[in-house]
């Protein structure tokens, strides 16, 4: 019996949500892209197995007659003394089974273990069906994502700073990774692609960060890719761990942005859309996004109230080494501006971070920050108020803790709110 969602945070979880939730669709199929077998058993299957081809030295030279062109040799990776020759589409690599068997357990079985008899003639390998003396194993593979996979296993993998371009080699490598269950490759890439989507509040931090850095050098909206296409990787490729990050980062655009088809993202980002299972959870997780908001201005309000309702000297007070032994009057002033600026900056104007629960909630810890002057970029420049304006240390320090502890309870519930079964 499955054990149903814990809330042990004040904000209230999703509608529903006390039910169990929903598994997570099977993974998609798009532009060609291979899907996973079920089962660790099945992946270990022969699926792609070797094909006659006749005349195959002639059909260098000559179209093929399925529409792919003629056949040609990749660049790179055509090794004179390579012992099996892989093609993709119309693209031809020559490289050496041990290299293949080595490092993918698919392949070790499909070169070791014997051939089931059939007399289906793509399970068979006929004489004559070799280039330059090499049996030829038809893929039916992106040529781009096996000339990436090839290149990782050949020299080992390069990965870049996880921008669009690089998302694009590192997806490909890890769905054949996956496919052809290449287990430390597929490692390495999901590590890799946990920098930008990480399943830490302290990586999500180091992640931010780096954006607005991008942001401020280069002047560009998002050094990271699309998140609905590293959702439907994901999906894919059966990596949950990417998805909270992925679903928290979609929810922070408008519905135009997202919906409204080149409006934000690239242009390969709606070649795979949403299914309509996970487009019905980011609606519901953009909604609990937005109440987490106010939930949190609330939480700050009451906060305050019970801060500035204890005695006039109180413990903080009297024992914090920055301590200046007022009534609380100006504390009492700043907490309560706080709360009306920051209702009025991210509920009503809805300024920048009114869809980032986290963003609101890092700033609102920060209590030298002035929510009534313009919001730039650096938000520890002119933008913060003075010495003499400021709130007590003692009371600063509080906030500070506060805030830590309500942006850890909201990622916490981040999959519940996208209904994430992680």
């Amino acid at each position: 019996m499955s054990r149903l969602p814990v809330n042990n945070s004040y904000y209230p979880l999703p509608i529903g949500a006390y039910g169990t939730p929903p598994r997570s669709p099977p993974p998609l199929n798009h532009l060609r892209r291979p899907s996973r077998a079920d089962s660790a058993d099945d992946r270990r299957q022969p699926s792609t197995p070797f094909v006659a081809h006749e005349d195959l030295q002639e059909d260098l030279q000559e179209d093929t007659g399925d529409g792919e062109g003629p056949l040609v040799k990749h660049p790179d990776l055509w090794f004179s003394d390579g012992s099996i020759v892989l093609r993709a589409e119309n693209t031809l690599f020559r490289v050496h089974k041990s290299l293949l068997g080595r490092h993918s357990a698919f392949f070790h079985d499909l070169f070791t273990l014997p051939q089931p008899e059939t007399d289906t003639k793509s399970l068979s390998v006929h004489p004559a069906g070799d280039i330059e003396g090499c049996q030829v194993l038809r893929l039916h593979d992106v040529p781009e994502d096996v000339a990436n996979l090839l290149t990782a296993l050949v020299d080992g993998p390069s990965f870049g700073n996880n921008d669009p371009a690089d998302f694009q080699v590192v997806s490909g490598i890890l769905r054949l990774a996956t496919k052809y269950v290449v287990d430390s490759l597929r490692e390495k890439a999901l590590s890799h692609l946990a920098v930008a989507w990480p399943s830490t509040l302290k990586g999500w931090d180091t992640r931010e960060d780096a954006s607005r850095s991008f942001e401020l050098q280069a002047r560009s909206e998002s050094i990271y890719p699309s998140p609905i296409a590293v959702i439907n990787l994901a999906r894919e490729v059966s990596a949950p761990s990417l998805l909270p990050s992925a679903f928290y980062d979609l929810s922070r655009y408008s519905f135009s942005q997202i919906f409204d088809y080149g409006e934000s993202f690239e242009e390969g980002a709606w070649q795979c859309p949403l299914s309509p299972v996970d487009t019905q959870r980011l609606s519901l997780g953009k909604e609990a996004s937005q109440h987490a908001i106010t939930t949190l201005i609330q939480s700050l309000g009451s906060h305050a109230r019970t801060l500035m309702a204890g005695p006039v000297n109180t413990l903080a007070h009297q024992n914090h080494p920055y301590s200046h032994g007022h009534a609380h009057r100006t504390c009492k002033r700043d907490f309560s501006e706080l709360v009306t600026l920051a209702t009025q900056h991210y509920l009503f104007d809805h300024q920048r971070g009114c869809t980032d629960p986290l963003y609101v909630a890092e700033e609102l810890g920060q209590p030298l920050y002035d929510l009534s002057q313009p919001l730039g970029i650096d938000r520890l420049g002119t933008s913060r108020r003075s010495f003499e304006q400021a709130e007590c240390h003692a009371c600063a320090k509080t906030l500070e803790t506060w805030a830590k502890r309500e942006r850890e309870r909201m990622w916490k519930m981040i999959p519940l709110w996208f209904r994430l079964d992680v």
